[in-house]
């Protein structure tokens, strides 16, 4: 996810109207959740910051794990809090609420989601509803049934946490699971919807998908013959001047200024005290908090980290020419976003000069800057 997470990790970059891992928090609540136990790391203040002892009236208490040795290995950092069955979700994932809930419910149970081609997950191998085993990224996969990362355990799960270090030197809760169901019958939950927010573009997807659930509202001020079709959320603090066109789903957030004559449009997350300027175009698109498009721009499918600033006159293209998925270097691989549509993605404080031009898939550093009227075809 970097440069994004340059100030903030994963799991807290915003979907929709709060974090990712507050969608996971409120899921588990949901599904009956009596207490909520954070297994924090890197800018670990900012997860105890937004939940602090106690979210929508159930109990916070954090674990603290120093080095990312596992999933097992974090559980460990708070297994003396654990009494009685529990449930481990991943902080960046989305899931379907009713179906966490039925994993709350048939415990011990793992969720599974089937895809198209399993070979780069963990495979759930099932006899009906019951897991009979799991094994790791295989060859030949004994199932389309691919690991969501959703576990409820047992109570006597707590004493099978210290499992020996894998091949690949981490502590995995997929080893906890197999111990279980040499004792257990566990049940294999079915999810319909599942999303691993782990890249830029997933990012997106999540946005996309959760902005489509919101009701629409207008809380702040939405002046002259400005117009909001679909599902707008304008929220307490933000403005919308004349001569906007906002199609939802679109959330303005908190102190953010739209306008005048801006057009949005798309899955698009405004961030609180966001500026979009005079005759701007923002398309399918997630602007974090303090980013500002000033004046007649266009940004399309992209992430803009907080406090971006892009000169007037700056486009971003979206499109490649040939119509294939466009691609963007993560850990320097370059991998399919699988969009056709995808644009820029800018770390915080980047900044470009007027008149630039930016192609599709390039990532702009924390702090990076361009300089007025030029092209940039590759990462800065």
């Amino acid at each position: 996810m970097r440069p994004l997470t340059e100030t903030v990790p994963k799991p807290m970059l915003p979907v929709s109207d709060r974090p990712l891992c507050a969608h996971t928090a409120d899921t588990a609540i949901a599904a009956g959740a009596s207490e909520l136990l954070f297994v924090v790391g890197y800018e670990a203040d900012a997860v105890r910051s937004y939940f602090e002892d106690r979210y929508r009236g159930v109990p916070v208490h954090y674990g603290l794990q120093d080095e990312q040795l596992g999933t097992a290995h974090a559980v460990r950092t708070v297994r003396e809090r654990l009494d009685g069955p529990f449930v481990v979700l991943n902080g960046d994932n989305l899931y379907d609420a009713d179906r966490i809930e039925r994993l709350f419910e048939s415990a011990p149970a793992v969720a599974g989601i089937e895809v198209d081609d399993p070979r780069n997950y963990g495979v759930l191998s099932t006899d009906g509803d019951r897991v009979t085993g799991i094994v790791e990224k295989p060859d030949d996969p004994p199932s389309n049934l691919a690991n969501a990362g959703a576990y409820a355990f047992p109570a006597t799960a707590t004493e099978l946490l210290d499992v020996p270090e894998s091949e690949r030197g981490e502590y995995e809760i997929t080893d906890v699971l197999a111990k279980v169901l040499r004792t257990d019958d566990v049940t294999a939950v079915r999810l319909r919807r599942w999303l691993d927010v782990g890249r830029p573009w997933e990012l997106l997807a999540a946005n996309e998908w959760r902005l489509e659930e919101l009701d629409g509202r207008v809380d702040g001020e939405v002046r002259g013959d400005a117009e909001l079709r679909g599902t707008v959320v304008v929220e307490e603090g933000a403005v919308v001047e004349p001569g906007v066109v906002i199609e939802g789903p679109v959330l303005v957030g908190s102190g953010a200024t739209v306008g005048p004559n801006a057009y949005v449009r798309g899955a698009t997350l405004i961030g609180e005290t966001c500026r979009v300027g005079h005759g701007v175009e923002i398309k399918n698109s997630v602007l974090m908090n303090g980013s500002k498009v000033p004046h007649l721009s266009y940004v399309g499918d992209s992430v803009l980290g907080t406090d971006v600033n892009l000169g007037a006159g700056t486009q971003i293209a979206n499109l490649r020419h040939d119509g294939d998925p466009v691609f963007q270097t993560v850990k320097g691989e370059r991998l399919s976003t699988g969009r056709r549509k995808y644009g820029v993605v800018a770390g915080p404080g980047a900044k470009t000069g007027i008149n630039t031009s930016i192609a599709p898939g390039v990532v702009l550093s924390a702090g990076a800057s361009t300089e007025p009227g030029e092209s940039v075809m590759r990462d800065r």
